[in-house]
């Protein structure tokens, strides 16, 4: 645990200086908010499903508008999947990918993302299209869920989104989380922050600022 306090002190500067508006809400959640459906060709040995986890399923969204954008969709997600580094904040959380380390991300790949606590959080791609790749959590990682990465044209306008199904992977995890706060906040400014290089990368920057929209879905064991 000794890790935290760093963990802790560097999301408290970050957001001292944060210049990007931020517009967040946090809601009770649906049948809606579940998780998609793995697809087919995924290995499960060794998956973390929501199923496995504690306390209740947090359905995320943080998304942003990117200014004068130099890339397109498609070519954006192949930037960001062949090297998420080069968008992570690395003192939040770095990728490193088992295996080859070069080329696109393919089905069934795996990746460890170092992060400023006790654990790292192992996941494994679950699909790849052209202008998305979804991962899902492993055994050990602080979550179980999954999270996907995406990129589109609307109206003319490039926006980028992270958004995740998820719920903590073990007790003491979702203490950290849902009740004492200190790793949701850890997370929250981790992706507010990749979501911001993402837009330095492929455009000037994010246009109206992040909107961070979170369901929560006390009953998830529910039958839906």
């Amino acid at each position: 645990m000794a890790l935290w306090p760093f963990g802790i002190a560097l999301t408290s500067w970050h957001y001292m200086w944060r210049t990007t508006p931020m517009h967040r809400s946090e809601e009770p959640g649906s049948d809606a908010d579940r998780p998609p459906p793995l697809p087919e060709g995924l290995r499960h040995d060794e998956l973390q499903p929501p199923e496995q986890g504690v306390g209740p399923l947090f359905h995320r969204r943080y998304s942003g508008r990117i200014r004068e954008p130099r890339l397109g969709p498609e070519e954006l997600i192949d930037v960001v999947g062949r090297d998420p580094n080069c968008a992570s904040p690395t003192e939040f959380a770095h990728f490193r990918k088992v295996g080859p380390s070069e080329g696109k991300l393919r089905q069934n790949d795996e990746l460890i993302v170092r992060m400023p606590g006790p654990w790292d959080g192992p996941v494994r791609v679950a699909e790849v299209t052209p202008t998305s790749f979804r991962l899902v959590t492993l055994a050990g990682h602080l979550e179980a869920g999954q999270i996907q990465f995406s990129a589109r044209r609307e109206d003319g306008e490039l926006w980028f989104r992270i958004e995740s199904w998820a719920r903590s992977g073990d007790r003491l995890s979702n203490l950290l989380y849902d009740h004492l706060r200190m790793a949701k906040e850890v997370q929250l400014h981790m992706w507010s922050s990749f979501l911001e290089r993402v837009a330095d990368l492929a455009g000037d920057g994010l246009g109206g600022g992040l909107e961070i929209r979170t369901h929560r879905l006390d009953d998830f064991g529910a039958t839906p």
